[in-house]
């Protein structure tokens, strides 16, 4: 990235000045408040927004690297982390951390799965067994800890194939992945099978339910019925859980869960005491960690309560049913079998470009991510966009009728790639 021709002002800009460059700079961005973006922010309503900016704002300037100096953090961090181990149905023994997001969940339970391996089955040359669907994050965690990604391929369902998966899985793998649900096409992997073979040949198991950790649960005491993905299912030896996606935190907040206890957290955690400056001790990958994220995790969580959440996510699951059903009406096709409102479109027909109908779409305002393989348009519906369905699908229509007259994303989008 080439960096732009800027210098530090000789003086500083008056306060006003200042806001108002910021407002004019802002006006080029997504309108997630008025719920034209289906990803990346989860608005949950005005009253949530008040609770979040307070709880910010208190703990804007705390250092959440020392616990013994702001003991309020630990304990709201420790009441977190128990209160998502309890949804999740970690057993009593289980451990876990607050992280940066989910990135940093996933690279941790990669990270301690490497060390366990090496550790207490002497594997050397580890590989790291994901569905093709999978986040990025594991490829990235990969790449930074030098495990072997092996992919296992999706099943007709877009789910992982789990006989495709049995070779894979074998003495050099330190972990296998699930997603519940995955991000492309939010169906869930067939967790129970994928764990129970790790488990036959000695391997822990991760559940990535970044999206789904404050999803799922949810939907299951609405009445919806969900898979079975937590730590219920025998073999799921660690998880990690997003606040800041369904769990309607500001950025910065998530989860990673371990079955086990201090043995396994021991493996996560990071001391130091070679230097002047005493024992330095960490249990993520960061020095310094903002305190805000999880100052708004708990009270968000405790302002919601289960009932709260439960009538989010049910507002929101009838938001995405009632797109679903416009996406259809326009002649569209759902990809795949979602379970939640998570979910991807594409066109049937060959001379409707769904790509075009993005542009269009584009041109409208919405903003729908574009996926390939099959090209698809993608959206995380959020409990706003319950709003927003008529127009929604009015517009969709729109975009079907007028696909033909679009500046043509094909090419546009294949230069992005």
């Amino acid at each position: 990235m080439k960096l732009p021709d800027v210098s530090l002002p000789p003086d500083g800009t008056p306060h006003a000045e200042l806001l108002a460059r910021m407002r004019e700079r802002k006006t080029a961005d997504a309108d997630w408040r008025g719920a034209r973006t289906f990803s990346l922010i989860y608005p949950a309503g005005p009253d949530v927004d008040a609770v979040l900016h307070e709880a910010n704002n208190l703990y804007l300037y705390e250092n959440a690297l020392n616990p013994f100096r702001f003991p309020s953090l630990a304990d709201m961090e420790k009441e977190v982390v128990a209160m998502t181990a309890r949804l999740l149905n970690a057993p009593p023994t289980g451990s876990g951390t607050m992280t940066s997001g989910g990135t940093e969940s996933i690279v941790q339970a990669v990270r301690v799965a490497r060390d366990r391996a090496r550790a207490e089955r002497g594997v050397t040359e580890p590989t790291l067994v994901i569905p093709y669907s999978a986040h990025p994050a594991f490829a990235k965690a990969a790449k930074y800890f030098d495990l072997e990604l092996v992919h296992i391929p999706l099943a007709d369902d877009l789910r992982a194939d789990v006989a495709a998966a049995e070779p894979l899985v074998d003495d050099r793998a330190a972990l296998v992945v699930g997603s519940a649900p995955n991000y492309p096409h939010g169906v869930v992997d067939p967790i129970p099978e994928l764990a129970g073979l790790a488990q036959e040949r000695g391997v822990p198991f991760h559940t990535d339910s970044c999206v789904g950790g404050f999803l799922l649960p949810f939907m299951e005491r609405a009445g919806y019925d969900v898979p079975p993905f937590d730590f219920r299912v025998p073999g799921v030896s660690t998880m990690s859980a997003d606040v800041h996606k369904y769990g309607f935190c500001t950025k910065g907040a998530s989860i990673v869960l371990h079955r086990e206890g201090e043995h396994v957290l021991s493996y996560q955690a990071f001391l130091y005491e070679d230097w002047p400056g005493g024992l330095y001790g960490s249990l993520a990958l960061a020095g310094a960690r903002p305190a805000a994220p999880i100052a708004a995790a708990w009270a968000v969580m405790n302002f919601l309560g289960e009932s709260g959440y439960v009538k989010l996510i049910s507002q929101t699951v009838e938001a995405a049913g009632a797109m679903r059903r416009g996406i259809e009406d326009a002649g569209l096709v759902i990809i795949g079998e979602p379970v939640g409102p998570v979910m991807a479109f594409g066109s049937p027909r060959d001379d409707l470009d769904v790509m075009a109908v993005g542009d269009v779409m584009d041109d409208k305002g919405w903003h729908l991510d574009r996926q390939h393989g099959p090209d698809a348009l993608h959206m995380m519906v959020s409990p706003a966009h319950a709003d927003v369905v008529e127009e929604f699908n009015a517009d969709l229509r729109y975009a079907v009728e007028h696909a033909g007259d679009s500046r043509g994303v094909k090419a546009r989008y294949s230069d992005v790639q």
